[in-house]
């Protein structure tokens, strides 16, 4: 069975209603999961598991969201990958997003659509309208995990044109494309000298909402010139920044395929 709709029917199963109801530990233990904290080295969480019977060891944190992401992070594991032991790496969606790991993929889904179910998280999404960072934030809280984690929610959930990426100053560490965007627009790999997020990042600037950027300021397609999107940024951890992008302007989904950028693997079909 898919993650997301594994995640979603235990929501379903438990008759949770909202989001205070998403008690991890509690499902961990009705899963036949204990749940023990202790520091870990090497790794941010452990799954070891006999019969019907299971531990997972979380690291502690500063953070309940990532306690909470890593606990049903391994619970997925559990439910999904019985029969196998694992060290995860990390402890958040966002560094396990740059692995090319299924399994920990899988089980990253898993965790985002347990502790964000669409049928709670989309209403909140639709009553802020076109969410910012800012937004987002009184959502993570509302749900208890990281911004990271529900702006990456935001974009799989679909609904809005929406790019979430995270840059340091080496450039472009990870993205992410709401499904229904274009794989043509492609991102710069370097912060352009104009973007907000250059100016948070290099002069400590803050980008309280949501403004209008040219689209060139991000892509490298030599149409972007033609274009505008809205950019807002968020310091995420040290020395990273997080972007959150719409592209409000319907005519960047009417254009065509784009040969001049991307990836070689993405031929004319697959890049609609």
């Amino acid at each position: 069975m898919n993650p997301a709709v594994r995640a979603e029917s235990l929501i379903n199963e438990l008759c949770i209603s909202s989001a205070n109801e998403i008690d991890v530990e509690v499902i961990a233990f009705d899963s036949g999961i204990e749940i023990l904290y202790e520091r870990l080295y090497g790794c941010e969480a452990t799954l070891v598991g006999f019969g019907s019977k299971a531990i997972a060891t979380i690291s502690p944190s500063s953070s309940r969201g990532r306690e909470r992401f890593s606990i049903a992070h391994e619970i997925g594991h559990w439910l999904m990958h019985r029969g196998k032991s694992f060290r995860c790496r990390v402890d958040d969606i966002v560094q396990n997003y740059e692995a090319n790991i299924q399994l920990e993929k899988e089980a990253d889904l898993f965790a985002s659509h347990l502790l964000m179910p669409t049928c709670l998280f989309q209403p909140a999404i639709k009553a802020a309208n076109r969410p910012g960072l800012r937004d987002l934030q009184e959502i993570a809280n509302q749900f208890d995990v990281s911004l990271q984690a529900v702006s990456i929610r935001l974009a799989l959930l679909d609904s809005l044109p929406v790019i979430v990426a995270c840059y340091n100053k080496a450039g472009l560490k990870w993205s992410l494309k709401s499904p229904h965007i274009p794989k043509r627009w492609w991102l710069c790999q370097k912060l352009d000298e104009d973007s907000f997020a250059y100016d948070l990042l290099y002069s400590g600037k803050l980008c309280p909402r949501l403004a209008k950027q040219p689209a060139e300021t991000w892509f490298e397609n030599d149409d972007a010139d033609q274009y505008e999107i809205l950019e807002q940024c968020m310091v995420s951890t040290k020395d990273h920044v997080l972007v959150l992008l719409y592209l409000n302007d319907p005519e960047m989904f009417n254009v065509g395929f784009d040969p001049n950028v991307g990836k070689s693997r993405f031929s004319v079909k697959t890049s609609w």
